[in-house]
């Protein structure tokens, strides 16, 4: 048998990469193919349904009732689904929306929707991102400063900029951990945890939920949103940095501004469906105060819910990027500087904008007791 051991250095990391991806695609394949059962059934559903129109008046009648068209049965029989018939002696709007409802249909078509296709296609997408995520990162690893740190940083993100950057983002991550515990709580938690530990729980988070996301998410968002917005407009570049891979993918690093392509990706992101999300769980967060109707409710979480996975999704791949993915990133918004190589390297049209007037702070050298202090000076 030929061993290994006669590889070349570079030959045998290529080969336990091609081992670690063949893994990592078996356990994605494995875990999603069982999901195709879900679309032979709902195929089937629909099949066995519209052959059964014809056949089955009962079937017919019940259809049209739970659809909440006014009408008679085959035989005669009148029925009514009429609705927002007014309570008599009551002006009160959400008692009113209503009113007089024979049967809604809708509420399980909801059901149907959130637990079988959201939670379940959602958390398998949040729970593959992970895993790409991981598996790049071991193969990539972190996009180190080609020229070392040069020991002098420069102003990139303002003090207030990053008050309201951390905020949002702890809010963020708060509303994604009790969200996620409300979705997959059946599913994940309840045999975790058990029935009782559960209800303490869901009531804590949805509590918090509530909270958090209108009054404090809410307006940090929309600061964000209004503070940088003027540096996310599109300008010459961007579509190269794409397809250059954004310096993540392959060696080279293309030009970019104050904000690269991929940061204003998820500035739109966020000021699109980002918005959307927000919108509808004020919506569900307030249930009376617009006198929403049952359906305006449904529709709402179902927005809300693949509004929201898709940011937390979105958010995975930022904060690898801000964090290990990119040597010096993290510095930018837990000190407001950044290495002036990094802003050369990741954002030159920037630094050449800024060179000649921003402050520039020398660093004291790591373990030297002796250096002079840090001092700031034009460049």
């Amino acid at each position: 048998m030929t061993r290994n051991r006669n590889l070349t250095p570079e030959r045998r990391r290529r080969y336990w990469r091609i081992t670690l991806a063949s893994i990592v695609l078996m356990v994605v394949g494995a875990m999603a193919l069982p999901l195709t059962g879900y679309l032979y059934v709902a195929v089937s559903d629909a099949y066995a349904q519209g052959g059964a129109e014809d056949a089955n008046p009962r079937a017919n009648y019940w259809r049209a009732v739970r659809e909440g068209q006014p009408g008679s049965g085959a035989g005669g029989d009148v029925y009514s689904s009429v609705t927002g018939r007014p309570v008599p002696g009551s002006d009160a709007a959400w008692l009113n929306r209503e009113a007089d409802n024979l049967i809604n249909g809708s509420g399980q078509n909801w059901r149907q929707i959130r637990n079988r296709v959201i939670a379940v296609y959602g958390g398998w997408i949040l729970f593959g991102l992970v895993i790409i995520m991981l598996h790049f990162y071991a193969i990539r690893g972190s996009v180190k400063l080609e020229s070392g740190r040069a020991g002098v940083k420069v102003l990139r993100w303002t003090a207030w900029e990053r008050f309201v950057h951390w905020t949002t983002a702890v809010s963020f991550i708060a509303l994604s951990v009790t969200g996620l515990s409300l979705l997959f709580g059946r599913s994940i938690l309840i045999p975790l945890m058990g029935p009782e530990g559960f209800a303490a729980w869901a009531t804590f988070s949805m509590g918090l939920h509530e909270f958090v996301g209108p009054w404090i998410f809410t307006p940090g968002v929309a600061l964000m949103i209004s503070m940088w917005l003027i540096h996310n407009l599109p300008e010459k570049g961007d579509l190269a940095w794409w397809l250059k891979g954004g310096g993540i993918i392959g060696k080279s690093h293309p030009s970019s501004g104050r904000l690269n392509s991929g940061e204003k990706t998820w500035f739109w992101f966020i000021a699109t469906f980002g918005v959307a999300c927000i919108v509808t769980g004020v919506i569900l967060a307030f249930p009376i105060e617009w006198a929403q109707t049952r359906s305006t409710m449904q529709l709402s979480n179902v927005i809300h819910g693949v509004s929201a996975l898709l940011w937390i999704g979105f958010w995975v791949g930022h904060a690898y990027i801000g964090t290990i993915g990119s040597e010096g990133s993290l510095e930018a918004m837990t000190t407001g500087y950044v290495d002036v190589n990094w802003a050369k390297q990741h954002h030159d049209r920037w630094y050449e904008e800024i060179a000649d007037t921003a402050e520039h702070v020398t660093e004291k050298p790591a373990g030297d007791a002796s250096a002079a202090p840090p001092t700031t000076a034009s460049a």
